[in-house]
């Protein structure tokens, strides 16, 4: 059953994040990924789950590090105490060397000027900054190319205050049903870490191939969507019990009777073909739950499904909820995840919404308060303007 979450007051729109499902995915991948080291990603709030939260709780359970993509990312969790290795795996500019080395993170860089930025304000710091370097592969973003990433390593080597620590690429298909890039695009990282044989940690597997080719792991492995209870592709790791770790809820605010022929919602794109009673659920594509699920999706209701009608709303829902006659006002609308036996998946939203499972997880807004279960108890609550202590 859902958590019904009436003491913290708010908005009726929530999420509810299972820690004790996020602890069994990490220790799942960090188990199929040993001996390699484990970072969790948790970029872009830990795709919509809660950076602190999540990133803390990976670290218990066993990650060695966390990877985000900004400064900005790894200072909130700097601000919230975690003193676990924070790799920034996106571009840095050289204005943000200070930070980096304030805050004491290890920077992917991928020009001269990062690299004698950061050497500048190390020196200044007292501090030694390890670095990683991303050898272009195939994905063609902002990597380097194999004769530039040697070059530079052997330039920052020779700087002071500036370990060169890891060597790592990124995969453009991993979670395809065919792995010749993907094994094309390994070899070309060994050939360039073969020339470099003095940098410790080499790294190329995400979630995928964590789940498919243990010998891609090397040193280490960038585990994301994976934490969160999904897998990249249906076929991919259809071995490893991932737990779904997010689900999004909301409060039906009204019931409405309609005749036959009425019509619901902007653009009036559903029309009743009998009387039929109408649900008013708080939750709209502000929220994150995308417009284009409307006429689409269901939603789980006391246990059963139900089917979203008309066109989603920037801040509601509507739901047909005629076939569910013991339907009222306060009760709660799964539209992510599981209630009784009825269950809705980011993966099923995801194909309704010709996307994928990644974007309807980071796309849950800031604004919905996010509910941090512990055996199956709320032990800390984030609202958009505060952290609140869960109720005793």
């Amino acid at each position: 059953m859902p958590f019904l979450p009436a003491a913290f007051g708010g908005r009726p729109c929530w999420a509810e994040i299972d820690l004790d499902a996020f602890t069994a995915n990490v220790r799942l991948m960090a188990g199929r990924a040993a001996p390699a080291r484990l970072y969790a990603v948790v970029k872009a709030n830990a795709y919509g789950h809660g950076a602190v939260a999540c990133g803390r709780a990976a670290v218990e359970a066993g990650a060695f590090g966390l990877a985000v993509v900004c400064v900005d990312e790894a200072e909130e969790l700097r601000r919230a105490g975690l003193g676990a290795p924070i790799l920034v795996v996106g571009a840095t500019p050289p204005t943000d060397a200070e930070r980096v080395v304030s805050l004491a993170l290890m920077p992917t860089v991928g020009a001269p000027e990062l690299v004698d930025a950061l050497a500048a304000a190390a020196v200044r710091h007292g501090a030694t900054v390890p670095i990683h370097l991303e050898v272009e592969t195939g994905l063609n973003r902002h990597g380097l190319t194999p004769e530039d990433c040697v070059a530079l390593a052997e330039r920052a080597r020779a700087l002071p205050g500036i370990e060169v620590r890891g060597l790592f690429t990124h995969f453009a298909a991993a979670e395809e049903g065919d792995q010749r890039f993907t094994r094309g695009q390994f070899d070309r990282l060994r050939a360039v870490s073969a020339r470099l044989p003095w940098i410790e940690e080499r790294h190329c597997a995400a979630s995928a191939s964590v789940l498919l080719d243990h010998e891609m792991a090397l040193d280490a492995v960038r585990a994301g969507l994976s934490l969160y209870g999904y897998r990249p592709a249906p076929w991919v790791g259809g071995d490893a019990e991932l737990k779904p770790v997010m689900a999004l809820r909301a409060r039906i605010a009204r019931l409405l009777d309609v005749e036959r022929g009425a019509t619901v919602g902007y653009g009036r794109t559903w029309a009743a073909n009998r009387p039929a009673r109408i649900a008013l659920v708080m939750c709209g594509y502000a929220d994150g739950y995308r417009r284009a699920l409307g006429n689409r999706a269901p939603v789980a209701l006391r246990g059963q499904l139900a089917p979203v009608v008309g066109r989603v709303a920037m801040d509601m829902s509507m739901v047909d909820v005629t076939a569910i006659p013991a339907a009222a006002v306060g009760d709660v609308v799964t539209l992510l995840g599981r209630d009784g036996d009825a269950e809705v998946t980011a993966d099923e939203l995801a194909d309704l919404a010709d996307t994928i499972s990644w974007e309807i997880l980071a796309g849950i807004s800031a604004r919905v308060p996010r509910l941090y279960l512990r055996g199956g108890q709320v032990t800390a609550v984030t609202t958009l303007n505060e952290r609140v202590p869960a109720p005793a």
